[in-house]
C-alpha cells in the first residue's frame, strides 16, 4: 500500500483538475459567473483551464510530479485567495463544495510536492 499511495495521490488531485475543464472549456454558467465575479472573463477561465490541464498531466508521471503540485499549489491557492476576498465559500448555492475542494486539493497537492521534493531541481538537493 505505501509504495502506490503517492500514485494514488496524484491520480486523485489530476482527476479533480481534469474533471473540472469541461466547465472551463464549455463556458458553464457556474464557471462564467465565477470569473466574471473575479475579472477574469474570459481569457482568465481558458489560461487557468490550460495550466490545470498542464498540472493534471504533469501530476500522472513519476518524474514531473512535483511540477504537477507545485503548479496545482499555486492555481488552487489563488482559488482559495479568491474565495475568502471577492467570491465566499458557497457559490450559487452549492453549499461550500467547491470551496472544500479546493481545500483538499491544496492540501493533497502540499503532500505531493512534499514526497517528491528531492526531484525539484537546484533545490531539491537540500531536502
Amino acid at each position: 500500500m505505501t509504495r502506490y499511495f503517492p500514485l494514488i495521490l496524484r491520480i486523485i488531485v489530476a482527476i479533480i483538475l481534469i474533471q473540472t475543464l469541461r466547465f472551463k472549456f464549455t463556458s458553464h454558467p457556474d464557471s462564467v459567473y465565477i470569473f466574471t465575479k473575479v475579472g477574469l472573463e474570459p481569457m482568465g477561465r481558458i489560461i487557468i483551464g490550460i495550466v490545470e490541464l498542464l498540472a493534471g498531466l504533469l501530476l500522472l508521471f513519476k518524474k514531473t510530479a512535483w511540477a504537477g503540485a507545485l503548479l496545482t499549489l499555486g492555481v488552487i491557492g489563488g482559488a482559495i485567495m479568491m474565495h475568502l476576498t471577492k467570491l465566499g465559500i458557497e457559490i450559487n448555492g452549492d453549499g461550500g463544495v467547491l470551496f472544500g475542494t479546493a481545500i483538499v486539493t491544496f492540501m493533497i497537492s502540499a503532500s505531493i510536492a512534499f514526497i517528491y521534493r528531492k526531484d525539484i531541481p537546484i533545490i531539491g538537493k537540500r531536502f
